[in-house]
């Protein structure tokens, strides 16, 4: 039930939050924003309030306004709405996993607690397991970014075994320029069919070169969106 009709893959567009100049988000441009995606740039994926988004200096309210607008204007036009529901608070988070089911989002996302952060992968997976057990029906993907979150467990460590804890676990968005740990990520988790989505742009042909299924970023155009056409 947490497999999404069509494996997410290829470019996803992790959006701005507009702003006006008052500091209020700007909401009625998202419509033509999802327009711009879909129609110049040949991208029908996208990652909402995440580090572009900065979902993280928005308050809940603002955050669940966001995602609603994004789903409701991307109707019959997205193919996939993810939208990244980390917060430091447990319940905040679970909140957002929540209310991004009852929108209609097709995905969730959640980054490491980074204040007091987790010491060990099992600490870290249990906090990601409550978060997810909130929106069980949809997929769920750990978003990995220690240059921010100062979280340095390994990737390919939290994917060992993963989806025993948390099953509707469906793959990586992976900020990091440490290709290796990328690398094995792939590697050994070959069999698990995961999304394997990578989120440094200026490293993002390496990453295709070892395996990666698709690009969550800031720079995505139609010209790029070849690299996964077949």
């Amino acid at each position: 039930m947490a497999s999404p009709k069509k494996k997410l893959q290829g470019l996803v567009a992790a959006t701005i939050t507009p702003m006006t100049e008052n500091g209020e988000i700007n909401f009625s441009v998202i419509g033509q924003y999802v327009d711009y995606l879909v129609k110049e740039q040949g991208v029908k994926n996208i990652f909402v309030n995440g580090t572009t988004g900065e979902g993280l200096s928005l308050s809940v309210s603002e955050r669940r306004r966001v995602a609603e607008e994004w789903v409701t204007k991307g109707k019959d036009k997205l193919d996939q709405v993810v939208i990244h529901v980390g917060a430091l608070s447990l319940k905040e988070s679970q909140e957002l996993a929540q209310h991004a089911a009852e929108i209609g989002a097709d995905g969730i996302a959640v980054i490491a607690p980074f204040f007091l952060k987790p010491w060990s992968k099992d600490v870290l997976i249990n906090f990601l397991k409550e978060v997810a057990a909130a929106a069980p029906a949809l997929p769920f993907y750990y978003y990995h970014i220690p240059a921010l979150t100062g979280v340095k467990i390994r990737a390919e460590e939290l994917l060992d075994g993963i989806q025993d804890k948390i099953p509707t676990f469906q793959g990586l968005k992976f900020s990091d320029t440490d290709l290796l740990d990328f690398g094995q990520c792939v590697d050994q988790n070959r069999q698990q069919q995961f999304a394997f989505l990578f989120g440094v742009d200026e490293q993002l042909l390496s990453a295709l070169v070892m395996g990666a299924t698709g690009a969550v970023g800031s720079f995505v155009s139609r010209d790029l969106s070849i690299l996964w056409s077949n």
